[in-house]
């Protein structure tokens, strides 16, 4: 067994046994802000198997996301009871909104990916690999520097997550109604 094997197992053991470490570090989590950067990855094993390197220009966040459905404000005036809902499920998975949020605070950096981490009763944590586009060790790298060229990946769904919401990750028969087909996206035209 390798290394990074042996340390995802640790890491799976940790969370199902919900080990002391494991509470300590959600209980420290919980106290610092919802966007943290962190120096280096809690799951090492999980972060090089998304494409992290430890060089610079490369950078992990911790963000911070509440669970649940997310509530709308009381609307004026009357509403038919079918039209008053207030709680709706959000058409993002919480790992795509804490990589958005990411994005959002550190301008100059593009998403590469993201993992889970943790969850308490009511926020789960996710870290997101980050990389810089100035940095002349990342514009070098062959990899990085296509990723880096396409700007605003969290945004447009170009991360593993965001292809997972637009229904990229399957393909072929029984797969027709989740994303739209071909041939309605060229009568549009």
């Amino acid at each position: 067994m390798g290394m990074y094997q042996r340390i995802a197992e640790t890491f799976q053991e940790e969370y199902k046994n919900r080990s002391e470490l494991y509470r300590k570090r959600l209980e420290e989590w919980r106290k610092q802000g919802a966007i943290v950067r962190v120096e280096k990855p809690t799951n090492i094993a999980r972060a090089r198997r998304l494409g992290y390197r430890a060089k610079q220009g490369v950078i992990v966040v911790r963000v911070r996301v509440r669970k649940g459905l997310r509530k709308r404000p009381k609307p004026d005036k009357g509403r038919k009871p079918s039209k008053m809902g207030r709680f709706f499920s959000t058409k993002k998975s919480l790992q795509r909104i804490a990589e958005e949020r990411a994005a959002a605070k550190y301008k100059n950096f593009e998403v590469l990916n993201s993992y889970y981490v943790g969850e308490d009763g009511q926020h789960k944590f996710f870290e997101v690999i980050m990389l810089d586009r100035n940095s002349p060790s990342i514009k070098n790298d062959k990899i990085y520097s296509k990723i880096i060229a396409q700007k605003g990946r969290a945004f447009r769904g170009l991360t593993s997550e965001g292809k997972k919401n637009r229904g990229l990750r399957k393909k072929g028969k029984g797969t027709e109604k989740s994303r739209p087909s071909i041939r309605a996206n060229r009568r549009r035209r």
